[in-house]
């Protein structure tokens, strides 16, 4: 079961100590790689999960696939999370890593959904937007080409949320029609 709170502190102490050492670029390069792995591979997370196979098991299989891959405080860490019992919580962590390390490195996220693929001078120029306006200096652009909005885009930055796409204006329109603000109510 995710336990958010159990990831934090986990990713909080490789944070410090990946930072104490001097290793915080290739620990976040070490922590992507597993969230690639766990992302890409479901079979993987649910051996992790189950409770069904033994810790041992678990613990071999986990060092056969980090083996080389990973820097040496990366597989270290990886060695305490399936000592403690704790390598269920393996891509929680991964993740809540990542989130530290972007608020470490004051990076922010951007989220864009388009209808289809944009362009890179387009890119740069919404980043610059997002920059100048927000007045976020290291800006993530994160991109999702859904057909679904038909067209315009779809912003995320944080908690908020700018949406100019048309499937948003027809829904808008629709809901006009359904309230008939276009007829003159009699009475």
């Amino acid at each position: 079961m995710p336990n958010p709170r159990l990831a934090t502190r986990y990713a909080k102490a490789l944070l410090d100590l990946a930072v104490e050492k001097g290793q915080l670029e290739q620990v976040y390069a070490d922590m992507q790689w597993i969230k690639a792995v766990c992302k890409s591979n479901p079979d993987f997370v649910n051996l992790l999960r189950s409770p069904i196979i033994k810790a041992d098991v678990k613990k071999k299989i986990l060092d056969a696939v980090t083996t080389g891959k990973l820097s040496e405080l990366s597989f270290a860490f990886n060695k305490l999370i399936t000592t403690k019992g704790r390598e269920s919580n393996l891509p929680e962590i991964s993740n809540a890593f990542i989130d530290a390390y972007k608020v470490e490195k004051n990076i922010h996220t951007v989220k864009l959904t388009t209808a289809s693929p944009v362009s890179d001078a387009t890119k740069e120029e919404i980043v610059n937007q997002i920059k100048s306006s927000a007045g976020y200096e290291n800006i993530e652009l994160e991109e999702k080409v859904d057909a679904d909005i038909i067209g315009g885009f779809v912003l995320q930055i944080g908690d908020k949320l700018v949406d100019a796409s048309i499937s948003y204006d027809l829904k808008t329109i629709a809901k006009q029609f359904e309230n008939n603000d276009f007829i003159y109510k009699v009475r």
